[in-house]
């Protein structure tokens, strides 16, 4: 749509997580550190907490990536599972094939000896639990359980839990606080600062191909950081509505009258009732419209 007009191979600002956007902010390295750190020391438990939007699902992929031939990874983007269900995926990630009426024993006996077998040939076993905020309370003493599982030097199983401060309310019940204090390191991954966000554009933009200047001025980003609060997935949304509007009007740079309009489409049509919402679609609208004057040409 805008790409060719600012000199981009794609759009800069997806939602999708895609680990060759990742930024390395200070908070996401200390972050990536400690998750690198706490599972080359063989740690059980690990927690990874933040607010919605803040980059834990990218933060996760962008730690996989970096484990080595030395690490099996198993993921579970969705673990709002019954015990069962939940040990099932595990056993799936793990590429074991179990017969559909299998019993719990001999399930657990199934992943108990896939993961002997893979420490005997120097795999360490992570298993990555997204969203875990949603994980039910008795699947989490299930997962307890598991990491039990331990060769005479090591864990045969690390869990990393990648959740919304939710996570920890969960974590702080009385029926659970076994787990809780198995959790030797953990991280709170927070928004961008406003200089953070001026790079995290920047850097967002080089990967996409812009070779440019300053394709956000400065009163543009001043802005996006005061509509997206340095959320990036905020930021993310905003930026790829400002760029529709500049390219509406054959404009170079975003300015921030184009991040205000985006911003009243995004933000404030969910706090008031009516004006902003038109103020913003007919932005948006007039935007539409642009594009298909400049197409038209």
């Amino acid at each position: 749509m805008y790409t060719e007009h600012f000199g981009l191979r794609e759009p800069p600002f997806g939602i999708t997580p895609d680990t060759s956007y990742f930024f390395s902010s200070p908070r996401s390295q200390e972050a990536l550190n400690t998750l690198l750190v706490a599972v080359r020391n063989g740690e059980g438990f690990i927690k990874i907490t933040g607010e919605v939007g803040t980059g834990k699902t990218l933060l996760c992929r962008k730690f996989m990536d970096m484990l080595g031939e030395d690490f099996v990874t198993a993921y579970i983007p969705n673990p709002y599972l019954e015990p069962r269900t939940l040990m099932l995926a595990l056993a799936d990630e793990l590429e074991l094939q179990l017969e559909k009426d299998v019993d719990q024993h001999q399930m657990l006996k199934s992943i108990t000896q896939r993961l002997v077998d893979l420490a005997q040939k120097g795999k360490r076993v992570v298993l990555c639990l997204d969203e875990a905020q949603a994980i039910p309370v008795e699947s989490l003493e299930a997962l307890r359980l598991l990491t039990n599982l331990e060769t005479e030097k090591r864990k045969l199983l690390q869990i990393v839990l990648f959740g919304q401060p939710e996570l920890d309310h969960n974590l702080a019940l009385d029926s659970i606080r076994q787990l809780a204090q198995r959790i030797t390191f953990h991280y709170h991954l927070g928004p961008l600062s406003k200089d953070d966000l001026d790079y995290y554009i920047s850097h967002r933009l080089r990967v996409a191909g812009f070779g440019g200047a300053r394709l956000f001025s400065k009163a543009a980003v001043a802005k996006l950081y005061d509509a997206s609060r340095g959320v990036p997935r905020l930021a993310n949304i905003l930026a790829h509505k400002a760029l529709m509007l500049c390219y509406g009007e054959g404009k170079p740079q975003v300015g921030a009258k184009h991040v205000a309009h985006a911003a009243r489409d995004t933000i404030a049509s969910r706090r008031r009732v009516v004006w902003p919402w038109v103020a913003g679609a007919s932005a948006l609208a007039a935007a539409v419209a642009g594009l298909t004057l400049v197409l038209v040409r």
